[in-house]
């Protein structure tokens, strides 16, 4: 039975775990933090603790897709903080496919900029932490979809329509969908951005599959005719054909994954992983049956999220602040994704699956993390907005057990609502001299909480 909503207000470990428990949750808690030592083979190469940080756009490069100062004031604070495992932002891989003007792109006009990017990310680390600390570096290649936007104004490219993304979008019932053809030269853009990555220096490429952007939409095509579309094979082949070319171009040491939704929350048949009887319960056997089939193709890590940021937000980050009230209490949510990402690990317990969906629980955060690693739910813990707030929350966990709760992500919201707003985002609360200026510029009509 699900709870009203409620805001965070937590002072101890045992309440939180009470209200859990109250709810009829198993969340894990552990104050074992150590475990985040663990070191993660990933091919070749060793991610040096079980820390992560997710991917978050900062919607601010350059006009030629290149990383601008704020971006690598961002990267560099995230290069310091600590973590093994660093996933760059969404990089569009043609022009049409950004997701608003100011998006990552990665080009060969531009890939020297990308190249010092990932240099001032290595350099900063080893002087932070020593020349034997190698954090993983990823860069998140992405195609926008039907959230395209490349000059500011939607121009929507959707994959199949979808009467629940429609209606929310607004969408002219006369727009077509993405053709065979195209999809069969998106393909190979991912791999011209992918050798890219590669001669930039970093370790691998995420090929984004998450949050109803086109690669994500594509696995929910239930109604789409062609060979895209209709059949679990037609659906997936856009991303398996994407992960194929790229691992037969570069090799087997170079890191290919996905950023992978494993639940819609969208009625059947316009969403992946739900129940088709009841969307607000998942199903995964073809998440599973997805992932299973990447580890046969030699995928090592896979990223794991849920929900559609632009449709139901709280499914993916709840949050206490946020577009509207969900019907439930934000650590059902948090419950939500912990589990699900678990049940996907304990079926492919040699894949190495990041989990997120702990940043709403604060400074208590590390102990749901701990307890999901302990309980194999995991073996990389995320966090998204948390690093906007508290870059280097890895260092703290790791150095002193804890996270600060004064350096703590609120949930507010406010970071989206700079993005939503057409801004550069960031948090307005704990990075307030950057970002508060940003945030009233951006949301001239909204009061600052």
């Amino acid at each position: 039975m699900k709870m009203p909503f409620k805001e965070f207000k937590f002072d101890s470990l045992q309440e939180i775990s009470q209200e859990a428990a109250s709810l009829g949750l198993k969340l894990s808690f552990s104050e074992n933090t150590g475990v985040f030592r663990r070191k993660v083979k990933i091919g070749g190469l060793e991610i040096p603790n079980s820390l992560a940080v997710n991917p978050m756009e900062g919607c601010d490069s350059n006009p030629d897709g290149s990383p601008s100062d704020l971006t690598i004031r961002r990267y560099e604070r995230f290069a310091a903080g600590g973590a093994g495992l660093l996933w760059l932002e969404a990089v569009a891989v043609t022009p049409e496919g950004r997701a608003n003007p100011r998006q990552l792109r990665i080009t060969g006009d531009n890939l020297d900029e990308f190249r010092k990017l990932h240099e001032k990310m290595r350099n900063i680390s080893h002087t932070t932490y020593g020349g034997g600390f190698h954090p993983v570096v990823i860069m998140q290649l992405t195609h926008s979809g039907r959230y395209s936007k490349p000059t500011g104004t939607p121009a929507p490219i959707p994959a199949c329509r979808n009467p629940y993304l429609d209606a929310a979008q607004k969408l002219d019932e006369s727009l077509p969908v993405i053709e065979d053809e195209e999809l069969e030269r998106l393909e190979d853009e991912y791999v011209k951005a992918a050798v890219l990555a590669k001669k930039a220096g970093f370790s691998g490429i995420d090929v984004k599959c998450c949050h109803r952007y086109l690669n994500s939409e594509l696995l929910s095509a239930f109604t789409r005719e062609g060979k895209y579309g209709g059949t679990f094979e037609g659906r997936t082949r856009f991303l398996l054909n994407i992960i194929g070319k790229i691992r037969a171009r570069l090799g087997k040491d170079f890191i290919v994954t996905t950023r992978l939704n494993i639940y819609d929350a969208i009625p059947y048949p316009f969403g992946w992983g739900t129940d088709r009887e009841n969307f607000r319960k998942y199903d995964l056997t073809e998440p599973i049956r997805l992932v299973k089939i990447l580890y046969e193709k030699g995928v090592r890590l896979v990223n794991l999220t849920m929900g559609n940021p632009y449709y139901n937000p709280h499914v993916n980050r709840p949050y206490d602040k946020g577009p509207y009230i969900p019907d439930e209490n934000p650590i059902e949510g948090v419950n939500r994704m912990i589990k699900g990402t678990g049940e996907v690990q304990k079926a492919m317990p040699d894949m190495a699956v990041v989990g997120g969906g702990y940043s709403w629980l604060r400074q208590f955060a590390p102990y749901a993390g701990a307890g999901s690693l302990e309980k194999g739910w995991a073996k990389l813990i995320g966090f998204g907005r948390e690093a906007f707030a508290y870059p280097d929350f890895a260092r703290d966990i790791l150095e002193k057990g804890a996270m600060a709760k004064d350096k703590c992500c609120i949930a507010c919201g406010k970071c989206t609502e700079i993005m939503r707003a057409g801004g550069t985002p960031g948090c307005v609360i704990r990075d307030s001299g950057v970002y508060a200026p940003i945030y009233k510029k951006a949301c001239k009509s909204l009061e600052v909480r």
